[in-house]
């Protein structure tokens, strides 16, 4: 497992003491931080607290069950995912989880290895996601690989031009000054205008003109509407 998914928050809502407890010390083992609730309304305020990056749910539980804590965290937070441990199979129990968008419905007793490559696999999607910031309909950006992404192909850029693609991205459509660039793209470096300009220029055939508007006298912006 990789370091970004050990530094994750995972929540575990289970009624039973010694089932949440031991859960809890199984899932330890992998992630740096996992939150216990005893029903879905804990598990709810727990959830809004702690801001957990997956959670897991039993069912049945007192004053709030595992599928409404469910559905309010969905409205929340439609991207978490969410897995359910359930000792019931029923066709209205499954369908009310289809229904609220539950990533995985598993029956009790669990097999941890068969937990564990579902989380694998949630975590995997959850964080390729999470990689990718969407500019415009065209355009993505990698902030893992710093990779720019024009319909589907990348970008193949320099560490300079990658420098600069991401300072314009801190704040898509802000304008970033001359000053500003050179500062952060040219780092303890002398630079002069006129290869700013060059530079810029080159950037821009690479990645189309529209991409990146100039405002003249000032400096440069993500457009963010191509």
């Amino acid at each position: 497992m990789s370091q970004e998914c050990k530094e994750l928050i995972i929540l575990v809502v289970e009624d039973e003491v010694k089932a949440r407890e031991s859960m809890i010390n199984i899932l330890s083992e992998r992630f740096s931080k996992v939150i216990g609730a005893q029903n879905g309304d804990e598990g709810l305020k727990k959830f809004k607290k702690f801001k957990p990056d997956l959670a897991i749910t039993d069912i049945a539980m007192p004053i709030m069950d595992g599928l409404d804590m469910a559905r309010e965290i969905k409205e929340i937070s439609d991207d978490v995912p969410i897995v359910v441990l359930s000792a019931y199979s029923e066709k209205e129990r499954l369908l009310r989880s289809i229904d609220i968008g539950i990533d995985k419905y598993l029956i009790k007793p669990v097999d941890i290895e068969e937990l564990f490559k579902v989380l694998d696999y949630l975590i995997g999607e959850k964080i390729e996601a999470n990689m990718l910031v969407k500019i415009s309909e065209e355009y993505q950006f990698n902030k893992t690989k710093r990779t720019l992404i024009y319909s589907g192909e990348e970008i193949v850029l320099t560490k300079k031009e990658l420098a600069f693609i991401s300072l314009l991205l801190k704040q898509p459509g802000a304008l970033v000054l001359h000053e500003d660039i050179k500062k952060n793209v040219w780092i303890g470096e002398h630079v002069s205008d006129t290869a700013v300009r060059t530079f810029i220029k080159r950037v821009r055939d690479k990645v189309g003109e529209d991409f990146i508007k100039n405002v003249p006298s000032l400096g440069y912006k993500i457009n963010i509407n191509k």
